[in-house]
């Protein structure tokens, strides 16, 4: 299989997520959980619909995925997140020992990256892909944002 297109794929159905957040008059992310080829959860950012700081689309997906599957821990999963995750993100991302993340467009405001620089926040094990589908993540983010200003 073609890893790029494979990427490629899931992050357009990541996107979709973001899709249902924008249209919900969310910060536009979503996410998604695959393992074995299969998608085993969804989520979009729900901070507003739920009045919950952490309602992100990673700990949304996340926790859908442990219910889904029984099991605390995801090392034979893949995590595509439209946007680079905050800190909070990262260590949920962490202390779930997600086999891989893949995420779109950097977040140079909130993203961990900012705060972690020279450090790597995921589990030893955890691989990193960066910049699938970006410029199509960040479109929607700014359509988001500049229609709020």
């Amino acid at each position: 299989m073609d890893t790029l297109k494979d990427d490629a794929y899931y992050m357009r159905k990541a996107l979709e997520q973001a899709q249902l957040a924008f249209d919900a008059d969310e910060v536009p992310v979503g996410s998604i959980i695959v393992q074995h080829d299969e998608i085993i959860a969804r989520g979009y950012n729900q901070v507003e619909l739920l009045k919950d700081a952490t309602a992100h689309a990673e700990i949304i997906a996340l926790t859908t995925a442990f219910a889904a599957l029984g099991s605390k821990y995801l090392p034979e999963a893949t995590l595509y997140v439209t946007l680079e995750p905050c800190l909070m993100c990262a260590g949920a991302l962490y202390w779930s020992k997600i086999g891989r993340i893949v995420y779109g467009a950097s977040d140079e405001k909130n993203g961990y990256s900012r705060y972690l620089p020279q450090q790597y926040p995921f589990h030893p094990k955890t691989i990193l892909t960066q910049g699938v589908l970006a410029d199509e993540a960040a479109f929607l983010m700014k359509a988001f944002f500049k229609g709020k200003r």
